[in-house]
């Protein structure tokens, strides 16, 4: 038998021993010699170190000198990292993946997809699309997602992309709001309460709910737009709110009369934030409102300057998280999303300076792992839960290979995981302590079931949409 094979089969071996302990919160898992970025500021980067977790918690990070009967699981040779946190994904759409890959700007994309295609959509779609998307977030180390469920048409559709979440074993964040175009129930935005009731739990925090908002009425008229009313529901049910569309001069504006209302905060976030005025950033800063960057679509699909505006957040003093955005086009994976905004934020720096002998100012890339982790958590108003391996929170975690043939040898650890590794080298993940990837498997799916249901979707969202 190869090296290879008898590493895997080594690997395989405890997760039975795990399974069959499942919802014990007593039950131990023991990683031992691995690198462990826990993105905790006072624990910072541990070498040849142990992680225990405990039911669905770690229990401890460095030495662990008698961890009892915890199944032990050899990490040498890797990286264990906090999962990543998307902070912004239509996921309903990913049956529809690349299908407009060279989108020629934001027109296209409305008018295709959600004026398109998404009035096509009967609650089985939501389900594939979401489940689809969740399955393969978790593939590629996303251990939260916030899921802008934006085509939410009935109850049956929020239902549906609500059961896709946690069907999958994420930690999701369903962000509800009513379509764009087309018909519709109209039971949004008053359906938050039920779903808040139905579906969410305090106490595990695996479902949370938020409102899901735009920021003008530009597009979808004057009900989805963030406003008094939005941010009463909010404050009434206790979530936050997520505010899609966030860029040039008609949001400036509004994050200006948000702010003198008293509409923004933390439980606030603000996606894209491109082209946005010095004085709307003074008021995002000032009031602790989060923002969600989507590198790769302000980019591609062209939004406002077309920049991610991880400068301007900074220089507000928000430490931004980081989006997927919609699959029609883009990346799915956090991996992309972290070496765009590393490249791009590094080209404008140098190029910022270029000719004059001044110094750049440059991030890097610690900085793109704590947007991809803590921050995004902070983001979706999940940072006491997740983010980073601080004992106490819940064990959401990666383990990266880091002596695969694209990323051997280790030489700097984060690095590795931010411009080397990919989703072949994410082996494991543990998501609230149970595991949803194993030996570079997605546990418990039927990927030709899967197929099947996503590929007659596909096909019937389609012919819909062409009639």
């Amino acid at each position: 038998m190869r090296s290879e094979d008898s590493k895997r089969t080594a690997a395989e071996a405890p997760l039975e021993a795990i399974r069959r302990r499942s919802g014990d919160p007593r039950r131990r898992i023991l990683f031992t010699g691995a690198t462990v970025l826990t993105m905790d500021p006072a624990l910072g980067v541990l070498d040849d170190a142990d992680v225990l977790v405990e039911g669905n918690t770690v229990a401890a990070v460095g030495t662990v000198p008698d961890a009892g009967d915890a199944v032990v699981v050899d990490a040498s040779g890797s990286v264990i990292t906090p999962g990543f946190v998307d902070t912004h994904r239509h996921a309903w759409q990913s049956q529809l993946r690349r299908i407009m890959p060279d989108v020629d700007d934001l027109a296209g994309y409305v008018v295709s997809t959600l004026a398109g295609y998404a009035p096509a959509y009967d609650p089985e779609d939501m389900y594939v699309g979401t489940r689809l998307a969740a399955l393969s977030a978790i593939d590629a180390g996303i251990t939260c997602m916030l899921d802008f469920s934006h085509n939410s048409r009935s109850r049956e559709h929020s239902d549906a992309a609500v059961r896709a979440l946690t069907d999958t074993g994420i930690r999701g964040v369903h962000a509800s709001m009513g379509p764009h175009f087309g018909e519709w129930d109209r039971q949004w935005p008053g359906d938050l309460a039920r779903l808040r009731e139905e579906h969410t739990d305090d106490t595990s925090r695996m479902l949370t709910l938020r409102v899901a908002a735009l920021a003008t009425d530009e597009v979808a008229g004057p009900g989805p737009a963030y406003g008094p009313d939005l941010a009463r529901i909010s404050r009434d049910l206790g979530i936050g709110v997520s505010v899609d569309a966030v860029f040039g001069a008609g949001s400036s504006s509004a994050v200006l009369d948000w702010a003198d209302r008293g509409l923004l905060g933390p439980h606030v976030t603000l996606i894209h934030a491109t082209g946005l005025t010095g004085e709307a950033w003074k008021a995002i800063g000032s009031t602790g409102t989060t923002i969600a960057l989507a590198p790769t679509s302000d980019a591609q699909i062209g939004l406002e300057t077309a920049i991610p505006a991880v400068d301007e957040a900074l220089a507000a003093g928000v430490r931004p998280g980081l989006s997927i955005d919609v699959e029609v086009a883009l990346a799915g994976d956090m991996f992309t999303q972290m070496r765009a905004l590393h490249t791009v934020q590094r080209m404008r720096a140098a190029n910022a300076v270029y000719g004059t002998g001044r110094e750049a100012d440059r991030i890097g890339v610690h900085d793109v792992l704590d947007f991809a982790t803590l921050q995004g958590a902070r983001t979706n108003g999940l940072d006491d839960v997740t983010g980073s391996l601080t004992p106490g929170k819940r064990a959401d975690l990666l383990v990266v290979e880091a002596e695969d043939l694209n990323n051997m040898p280790l030489n700097d650890p984060v690095g590795t995981v931010v411009l080397g590794a990919d989703a072949r080298n994410v082996t494991t993940v543990l998501i609230d302590g149970e595991p949803r990837k194993w030996a570079g498997r997605v546990l418990d799916v039927d990927l030709g079931e899967l197929r099947a249901r996503v590929h007659e979707s596909r096909d019937r969202v389609l012919a819909r949409a062409a009639r």
